[in-house]
């Protein structure tokens, strides 16, 4: 979790967020949008534009505000919705090369306005304000998935748990700073087409060049990203160049000031300057930044001969990871031998401007980053490219990637209010009192639910009672479940799978159906044969069991 931001930091950031979003109308993820915008504003009346860029702003802030829980209730894979916007904006661009189309689609739009007419003052059956909201709600509806840096931006709000007022004015901001030089097209076009007789006289053909700047943009997006998908997967070969490297390399930011360093004394990178260096964010928590570990081990033996370095910057997730004896425990159990730093107040993570775990920057001698790769996976792009800037031309690539999430897994679950998702039971929330919760009479999977004496904080849930039960509707080959002892001392929790002891297929941190959890941590609980859906309970055996997620892997 990211520390509390002050008042003025807030500021700065939401003004951070207007600059960004202004910025972003020399992005190609622009192009589809401005002919539209354009051309919804030079028919009706002229509150029109502005009625749009409101429309526009909000749905965009409303839709990225709420895209965290609209993937998790529904499951649906953000790929598809990109590429449903694609074809969305497709279609709007053939819909303005016809002239029959236009005038269906403007007929509909004039009708669906007329429809909300009445909760708005000063419509006019031209096209006014509510008329405009109607169009800029649907363009940002379309837009919000086809631009990549802007799901991107989502991301980092709710990874870091920021879903508050401030971080949807954070949203609104970006929103208005990518807005207000589309309203100044808009408004300049209008009055270009109104006082400039050659485009009176060619406005049907101006509309249909505008729908094939439409199509022609989507289409350059599409095939920029396939053309960069199909360089990322390059086989086992040795390149004369970086593969999907950065477009503008730039100089690696500063690491934080700190003496909280593992198995090296205090770093700079000014001081490895001649040497390829591996940023690793990652938090020990984390499995999906454990599942990477093994490759930066095995990258750390063949390559730190070479002058090839690894920096882990361990940023926490979770208040109990930012103490140095359980990183420290970590490290001596994943067998971490390069440089690890700590940390715990998000300064370096902030000077990368990181928004993930895990995630990797890549450094060149001269001190530039000049590659990135977020998440899990192309392990033998990320080991290429290293061989690439230390200057080594043979030699065999590590095993290509493995342990890709499975779209019908259950995504990881967090149980602390501030992040809480599916949770059934029937009782409302009492956020940080104790009260007793029950089990609904179905769980349907994906969802999970409590029984007893529990309290939910903001970042995990407490057991208040012995034998209190939370269970979990999974489906998935492999289940972790991050939790630790709130006092300390050493807590027994029952295992159960299907109402049964968890014997065959229990993961290594489980002995006879139990659990002995005298530590924060992410315990191994199920290694089942094969994907699986089931029910799984955890009854912990005194008060003071802390639970913060659970994690699934295959």
């Amino acid at each position: 979790m990211l520390p509390h931001l002050s008042a003025g930091s807030s500021l700065v950031t939401i003004f951070l967020a207007f600059i960004e979003g202004f910025a972003l109308i020399i992005s190609p993820c622009i192009l589809p949008v401005l002919p539209i915008i354009l051309s919804g504003s030079l028919s009706g009346s002229k509150k029109r534009p502005f009625g749009i860029i409101i429309g526009f702003v909000f749905t965009f802030s409303l839709f990225t505000f709420f895209s965290r829980q609209l993937v998790q209730y529904t499951g649906i894979d953000l790929t598809l919705v990109r590429y449903f916007s694609y074809i969305i904006l497709i279609m709007l661009g053939v819909i303005m090369i016809s002239t029959y189309l236009t005038e269906k689609f403007t007929h509909a739009m004039r009708r669906l306005a007329n429809v909300g007419s009445t909760f708005t003052i000063a419509n006019n059956t031209q096209g006014g304000l509510m008329s405009g909201i109607l169009f800029g709600s649907l363009v940002g509806l379309i837009w919000t998935p086809c631009a990549g840096p802007i799901l991107a931006a989502v991301i980092v709000q709710t990874a870091l748990q920021q879903t508050t007022s401030t971080s949807f004015i954070i949203l609104l901001s970006f929103g208005a700073g990518a807005a207000i030089p589309m309203l100044v097209i808009a408004l300049f076009g209008r009055k270009i087409m109104d006082r400039v007789g050659f485009f009176k006289a060619h406005a049907i053909a101006l509309r249909k060049t505008l729908g094939v700047i439409i199509i022609a943009a989507v289409v350059y997006m599409i095939y920029g990203a396939d053309i960069s998908f199909a360089v990322s997967k390059i086989p086992h070969q040795t390149q004369n160049t970086l593969i999907d490297g950065v477009h503008f390399p730039y100089q690696a930011p500063a690491l934080a000031v700190t003496t909280e360093w593992i198995n090296s004394p205090p770093l700079q990178l000014s001081q490895l300057k001649g040497k390829v260096v591996l940023i690793d964010f990652w938090t020990y928590s984390c499995i999906n930044c454990i599942r990477t570990i093994p490759y930066l081990n095995d990258w750390y033996k063949k390559y730190n001969q070479y002058g090839f370095e690894i920096i882990g910057v361990h940023t926490p997730e979770f208040e109990f990871e930012k103490q140095l004896a359980n990183v420290k425990n970590a490290i001596i159990k994943d067998e971490i031998h390069y440089p690890v730093v700590l940390d715990s107040q998000y300064v370096t993570w902030k000077n990368f401007k990181n928004s993930y775990w895990p995630a990797h920057y890549l450094i060149d001698k001269n001190g530039n980053v000049v590659y990135e790769h977020f998440g899990e996976g192309d392990y033998d792009v990320t080991e290429s490219n290293i061989r690439f800037l230390l200057g080594i031309k043979e030699g065999a690539l590590s095993n290509n990637e493995s342990n890709q999430l499975n779209s019908q897994q259950t995504p990881e679950t967090y149980l602390g209010y501030a992040r809480a998702d599916n949770n059934k039971s029937p009782e409302a929330i009492s956020e940080n009192h104790a009260i007793k919760y029950s089990f609904p009479l179905e769980l349907a999977l994906d969802q999970w639910a409590l029984q007893g004496i529990w309290k939910i904080e903001s970042d995990k849930i407490v057991s208040e009672q012995a034998g209190a039960i939370i269970k979990i509707h999974f489906n998935a080959k492999k289940v972790y479940v991050v939790m630790g002892s709130e006092n300390g001392f050493s807590i027994d929790v029952k295992v159960l799978l299907n109402g049964e002891p968890l014997i065959s297929g229990k993961g290594s941190d489980v002995v006879n159906g139990h659990i002995e959890v005298n530590k924060h941590n992410l315990f191994n609980v199920m290694e089942l044969k094969q994907e699986s859906d089931g029910i799984l309970q955890l009854i912990p055996s005194s008060v003071g069991l802390e639970l913060y997620t659970f994690t699934f892997g295959d």
